[in-house]
């Protein structure tokens, strides 16, 4: 490339560089020097000097827009989020009776939605809780004794707080007493 096609690339990107950088003046100068060299000016030229003055087309500018508040939400009580994250025991039915046998029964809780990724659920047999919250939904309880027991689950987060509780569900259990015989 020609020096001077070096120097009109120069001129030119300098050029746009000005009126980006001087976008807020009302006006800018182009002079070309004796060797050609050109310079942008946003000070009017000198007595005698030869400068010509550079007609910027209006920028095209639109004004920032205000960002919005985000919607006025109300917390969600407690009942409403019981609501949305619900828990209940599908099996046993409530009133179901387990039959003569060792007290065996397998407890399966329906979650909707299903549980989050760190989400838990405990069982409670009798008002106490059965081993460990977990993420599966299904407990083997064995040897449960004779007489009435009440199940409920709770929808736990990763904290251990309570999301959910399902209705009790009251089974009762059936098993042989065994009666010593009396000594006399």
């Amino acid at each position: 490339m020609t020096s001077r096609l070096l120097r009109h690339i120069a001129s030119t990107a300098l050029l746009l560089l000005a009126a980006s950088a001087f976008a807020g003046a009302t006006d800018i100068y182009r002079h070309v020097d004796a060797e050609g060299n050109v310079t942008f000016s946003d000070q009017p030229p000198a007595p005698g000097e030869n400068a010509e003055k550079v007609h910027l087309r209006e920028l095209n500018t639109t004004p920032a827009i205000e960002p919005s508040a985000a919607p006025d939400r109300e917390p969600a009580t407690e009942q409403q989020e019981q609501a949305e994250l619900d828990i209940r025991i599908a099996s046993p039915d409530d009133e179901t009776t387990i039959a003569m046998g060792p007290g065996d029964v397998t407890v399966t809780a329906k979650a909707t939605p299903s549980l989050g990724r760190l989400e838990q659920l405990q069982l409670y047999l009798d008002g106490e809780a059965f081993g460990e919250p977990q993420g599966s939904t299904t407990w083997a309880l064995q040897g449960l004794m004779r007489g009435p027991h009440d199940l409920a689950v709770e929808r736990l987060d990763r904290r251990g707080n309570r999301l959910a509780r399902s209705e009790s569900v009251r089974i009762y259990v059936l098993r042989p007493s065994v009666n010593q015989p009396q000594r006399r």
